[in-house]
C-alpha cells in the first residue's frame, strides 16, 4: 500500500482527493492537513510514502513545508499541486524537493498515476508545466556571452556525461517520458530508463526534476 497525506486548506478538496484515492486498491490516506505547520508535523509523526501538497495556505505555506519534509524525510515524496499554472511559487517548490508539479484540475486517473510514479523513484512534471513555469522564471536564469554571431553562446555540456546521456538530460529538461525519449532517440524505454539513472547519479541530483532545473539553470537548455 502507497500511503498519502493529504494538506490543502480547503476541506471540500481534501475530501475529494480522498474519495479518488481510496477507491484505489494499493492507496490509503494517512492523514489529512489543513496548513503546512500542521502537514509537517503530521509527516514526521505518520511518516507517509507521498504528500499532495497544496502550495497557497494560512502560516506554513506549501514550499516551507515542502522543504521542511525533505529535509527531515528524504523518503517521503512531495507533489504540489495548485490551482493556477502560473504559480509564483511553483519553481520555488520544485527547488524545494518536490517530486511533481500538478495542477488541481488533472484528471483523476493522471493524479492516481503521477502518485505511484513519485512513489517508485521518478517525478512528474507535465511538459506543458514545465514550459510555462521555466518561462515564467526565464528573467532568474542565467546569461552567457554571444557568439560572434550574436546567439547565445552554446554551453558545453556537462563533462561526466556521454554524448548519449547529454542527449537523455536535453530531452529530460523538454518534459519528455521514457517513451517519448526512447521513440526520439530510436531505443527502448529499458536503456532510457538506465540512461536516465547513469546522469541523475553522475550529476548528483534526486530525480528529474531536479535533472530539470539543472539544465535551465546551467543554460544547458533555454525557454522559447
Amino acid at each position: 500500500m502507497i500511503s498519502v497525506l493529504l494538506v490543502d486548506d480547503q476541506s471540500l478538496l481534501r475530501m475529494g482527493f480522498r474519495m479518488v484515492l481510496e477507491a484505489e486498491d494499493d492507496l490509503v490516506v494517512a492523514g489529512e492537513a489543513g496548513d503546512g505547520a500542521t502537514g509537517t508535523r503530521m509527516a514526521r509523526e505518520l511518516a507517509p510514502d507521498v504528500v499532495l501538497m497544496d502550495v497557497r495556505m494560512p502560516g506554513t505555506n506549501g514550499i516551507e513545508a515542502t522543504a521542511a519534509i525533505v529535509a527531515d524525510r528524504p523518503d517521503t515524496r512531495v507533489i504540489i499541486l495548485t490551482t493556477f499554472d502560473l504559480d509564483e511559487y511553483a519553481f520555488a517548490g520544485l527547488r524545494a524537493g518536490a517530486s511533481g508539479f500538478l495542477l488541481k484540475d488533472t484528471e483523476p486517473s493522471e493524479l492516481v498515476a503521477a502518485i505511484r510514479t513519485v512513489h517508485s523513484g521518478d517525478a512528474v512534471v507535465s511538459p506543458r508545466i514545465t514550459r510555462r513555469m521555466l518561462e515564467m522564471f526565464a528573467t532568474d536564469l542565467p546569461t552567457h556571452a554571444p557568439d560572434g554571431d550574436g546567439s547565445p553562446a552554446a554551453v558545453a555540456p556537462p563533462s561526466e556525461l556521454t554524448e548519449r546521456e547529454h542527449e537523455v538530460l536535453l530531452a529530460i529538461a523538454e518534459g519528455l517520458s521514457n517513451s517519448e525519449i526512447a521513440a526520439r532517440l530510436y531505443v527502448s524505454e529499458a536503456t532510457v530508463k538506465t540512461h536516465v539513472g547513469k546522469v541523475l547519479a553522475k550529476l548528483g541530483l534526486r530525480d528529474r526534476v531536479q535533472a530539470v532545473v539543472y539544465a535551465y539553470e546551467s543554460g544547458l537548455i533555454r525557454p522559447a
